[in-house]
C-alpha cells in the first residue's frame, strides 16, 4: 500500500475507533437517505450556506468546525458580524466538492450538504466513514428531492412542510430541538400578520414583480422566492414563463413591464444598473421609482430562511402595500429577531 493511502487512512480510522463506542441513532435526511449519526453530535462540517444560516440561529455556531469556502459570498459580506467565529473555522469546498484530506484531518461526525450535492461527492465522504446528511429545506415528490430546481405539484406545500422538517431535523442532529421548534414559532407569528392584512386583496389587483439579479437572472416557478412574493401580496411576473433560476432576455423584462422591482441586499450593484442604465426607463417600476434594494434579512433566496418568512414577507408586504402597514416598525421587528436568534443587534437599512 502506499503512503499516500495510509496518510488518508490512518486519520480516518481515529475517527471511526472512537464512534464504534458511542451510542448511535438513525435520521432520514430530506433526499430519504438512512443516515446513522452519533447520539450526541459536537462537530459537524457544513457545505451548505442555508444549513450554515440555521444552525447559527440555533446558536449552535460552537458545533461547526468547518465550512464551505465562499460561504461570506453565499451569505454576504456582513454576515461574519453575526458570527464572527465563523472567521476561525476551517474553510473546504463548496456545494458541489470538498477536499477529502482536509475533510478527515477535522474529525466531523456529520457533515451537511446541500441535497443537488453529486452523488460521488456524497460517496466520498461516506467512503470515509463520515456520516452525510442533505438538506433541501424542500418536501418533494420522489424523483424531485436531489434537483436544484425541481418540479413542484404543489410548491406552497413543498417548502412550507420542508422547511419545518429541515429545521426540524437540523435541530434534532445538533441536539438542539427546543432552538428549533422556536425557529418555526416565531416564522409561523410573523406570517400570520401577512395574510391577515392581504386576505381581501382580489388576485387581479396585486401588485406584479420582479426579481432582479446580476446577468438579467431571476427566479421563476420552483423557487421561494415566487412565494415570497405571493405571501406579501405581489405577483411573480416571471412565473409563467420561467422554472427555477434562469437567465431572461432584457426583451422579456421589459415585456413583463413589472409594477416593483426587488434586489437581494447582496446585490446593490444591480440596483444601480436598473437605475442608470437607459434600457430600463421605460419600465413601470423604475418610471415610479419603486426599486427596492431588500434588507439582509429578507434573504429571497431560492429556499427559505426562517427570518425571510417570519420578517422579511413583512418588509416585501409593507413595500408593496404601505398603506396596510402603516402602524409595523420594521426596524424593531428586525432588531427584535436579530437580538433573539442571532444575539446581536441589527444593523441594516429598511
Amino acid at each position: 500500500m502506499t503512503k499516500r493511502f495510509w496518510q488518508v487512512l490512518i486519520p480516518v480510522l481515529l475517527i471511526l475507533l472512537p464512534l464504534s463506542s458511542q451510542a448511535s441513532r438513525q435520521i432520514t435526511d430530506q433526499i430519504g437517505r438512512q443516515v446513522t449519526i452519533p447520539d450526541r453530535v459536537d462537530r459537524v462540517v457544513v457545505l451548505q450556506h442555508q444549513t450554515l444560516n440555521l444552525l447559527v440561529q440555533m446558536n449552535a455556531t460552537d458545533k461547526i468546525v468547518g465550512v464551505m469556502a465562499d460561504w461570506k459570498q453565499q451569505l454576504g459580506d456582513g454576515y461574519a458580524r453575526l458570527a464572527p467565529t465563523l472567521n476561525q473555522k476551517a474553510a473546504l469546498g463548496d456545494l458541489t466538492h470538498v477536499d477529502p484530506e482536509k475533510l478527515v484531518a477535522l474529525h466531523p461526525q456529520v457533515v451537511f450538504v446541500t441535497n443537488y450535492a453529486p452523488q460521488e461527492m456524497i460517496d466520498s465522504i461516506s467512503a470515509l466513514g463520515i456520516p452525510v446528511v442533505a438538506i433541501s429545506l424542500r418536501h418533494d415528490q420522489p424523483g424531485e428531492k436531489a434537483k436544484m430546481n425541481p418540479t413542484l405539484s404543489d410548491e406552497e406545500m413543498a417548502y412550507d412542510k420542508g422547511l419545518r422538517e429541515g429545521i426540524t431535523l437540523i435541530g434534532e442532529i445538533v441536539n438542539k430541538p427546543a432552538e428549533a421548534k422556536a425557529l418555526i414559532e416565531a416564522t409561523d407569528q410573523g406570517r400570520k400578520i401577512v395574510s391577515d392584512r392581504l386576505k381581501d386583496i382580489p388576485a387581479e389587483k396585486r401588485i406584479r414583480a420582479y426579481m432582479a439579479n446580476p446577468q438579467l437572472t431571476t427566479y421563476g416557478s420552483g423557487k421561494y422566492t415566487g412565494l415570497m412574493m405571493a405571501h406579501a401580496g405581489a405577483v411573480n411576473v416571471a412565473a409563467a414563463t420561467v422554472q427555477g433560476f434562469k437567465s431572461v432576455s432584457m426583451e422579456q423584462v421589459i415585456a413583463w413591464n413589472p409594477q416593483v422591482i426587488f434586489v437581494q441586499d447582496r446585490y446593490p450593484s444591480v440596483i444601480d444598473e436598473i437605475n442608470h442604465s437607459p434600457q430600463w426607463q421605460t419600465i413601470d417600476a423604475v418610471k415610479n421609482h419603486r426599486v427596492y434594494l431588500m434588507p439582509d434579512y429578507a434573504k429571497a433566496w431560492g429556499y427559505p430562511m426562517p427570518e425571510a418568512m417570519g420578517i422579511g414577507e413583512l418588509w416585501m408586504a409593507k413595500k408593496l402595500y404601505p398603506e396596510k402597514f402603516q402602524d409595523i416598525d420594521m426596524r424593531k421587528r428586525a432588531n427584535d429577531w436579530y437580538q433573539r436568534f442571532y444575539r446581536t443587534s441589527w444593523q441594516g437599512s429598511d
